[in-house]
């Protein structure tokens, strides 16, 4: 008992907490479901763009030809910076993470948006397809600066992936590419009340802003625990030269317990969805970019780990694949996720917006109580 309540056992990470409850999307762990909306990823992945799958994420329901043409061409108007934040990109350090150069970015904007205070629905969807549009372009125009090269606008023919694509390396995707990007984005857009989802929440729980929900959600994503783990996933496979000595490479990381990144989920029990989808655009890729080696190393690391271990891999291993095959540095897959997953933190914060309580969870007290106060005097050097 602790000031006369009874003391309930913490539950570490909130593993099985319900904090919430939504309809942007379902993670269903024991048999390898996601579904948005109402909606099986595996028929949103084959059939939906990513522009279709966020009308569908914030409004919940599929849009009509005409609306998905608008939406994309709303979004695509957006997605330039205003010239402070484009002299912020170029004022960074240049050995600072992407990540953290978004995270400033992303909050640097609200002071140049004339809705960032008002969080009424209107200017909340005005925003909000401001931020969908801007964290592409913040990403793609780091990218240039640091190489010395010209800032680009976007195609108004071209949706956000294909953008974001051309907007980084100049070229624009091919037919491969272009659909791979709309998948991988796709497969990206939300996950339940994962860690920056529902740091997104608690934030616009607060009645908080938009910009402070999603840069608070960007600092989460960050860690090598949530959407970090891609980048240390290439690193890895580039730190494998063939192969034949993948096998040797994974006992080894598993005899002195260090982590597999990529690989196990605390909600799925069974393989990730979204991991089919992307192991088909690594092959295809990687054959097409010269790197086929790099795809055959992806798949002889996951065989290795579930046959040693039985874990499977999640979204972000073959992601890394996928996206180094495009040509994009393996320092920005976490950002090229958070340009993704800005769809469904958005989705949640309106939906928090819309049936707000504070979140206040409480904790249990380990600490002295009752200890005597020993002036400054009296204290012992």
């Amino acid at each position: 008992m602790a000031n006369g309540q009874e003391e309930k056992a913490p539950v570490r990470g909130l593993e099985g907490v319900v904090a919430a409850e939504t309809s942007v999307s379902y993670v269903d762990g024991i048999h390898g479901r996601l579904l948005y909306q109402g909606y099986d990823i595996h028929d949103i992945a084959e059939q939906m763009s990513f522009s279709e799958t966020v009308f569908l994420l914030w409004r919940g329901r599929l849009p009509t030809r005409a609306e998905s043409d608008a939406f994309r061409s709303e979004v695509v108007a957006e997605m330039r910076l205003p010239s402070q934040v484009v002299e912020m990109l170029r004022l960074t350090p240049p050995n600072s993470h992407p990540m953290s150069v978004l995270r400033g970015a992303v909050s640097m904007l609200a002071n140049f948006d004339p809705d960032a205070e008002d969080i009424s629905p209107d200017a909340n969807w005005r925003k909000a397809r401001r931020l969908l549009a801007q964290i592409p372009t913040i990403i793609a125009d780091l990218h240039r600066v640091r190489c010395g090269q010209p800032l680009l606008s976007p195609d108004p023919s071209f949706g956000i992936p294909a953008n974001f694509l051309y907007m980084l390396r100049g070229t624009p995707p091919t037919e491969l590419e272009g659909r791979a990007m709309e998948e991988l984005m796709v497969l990206m857009a939300d996950h339940e009340l994962n860690a920056s989802t529902f740091t997104a929440r608690v934030i616009a729980s607060t009645l908080s802003d938009m910009h402070s929900a999603l840069t608070g959600a960007l600092g989460a994503l960050k860690g090598p625990l949530h959407g970090g783990a891609n980048q240390r996933v290439m690193e890895m496979i580039l730190d494998i030269p063939d192969v034949a000595t993948v096998q040797a490479y994974i006992a080894g990381m598993l005899e002195t317990k260090k982590r597999i990144m990529g690989f196990g989920h605390r909600v799925y029990r069974t393989e990730d969805p979204r991991t089919q989808h992307l192991r088909k655009y690594s092959e295809l890729l990687c054959a097409s970019s010269g790197e086929k080696r790099l795809h055959d190393i992806a798949q002889r690391i996951e065989q290795t780990v579930v046959d040693a271990k039985g874990i499977y891999p999640n979204v972000d291993f073959y992601s890394a694949t996928v996206q180094h095959a495009m040509g994009i540095p393996p320092e920005y897959f976490t950002a090229v996720f958070a340009a993704a997953r800005a769809a469904g933190w958005i989705a949640h914060i309106i939906e928090q917006y819309a049936d707000n309580r504070l979140i206040r969870p409480t904790s249990r007290y380990t600490g002295e109580m009752g200890l005597p106060f020993v002036p400054m005097k009296d204290r012992s050097v």
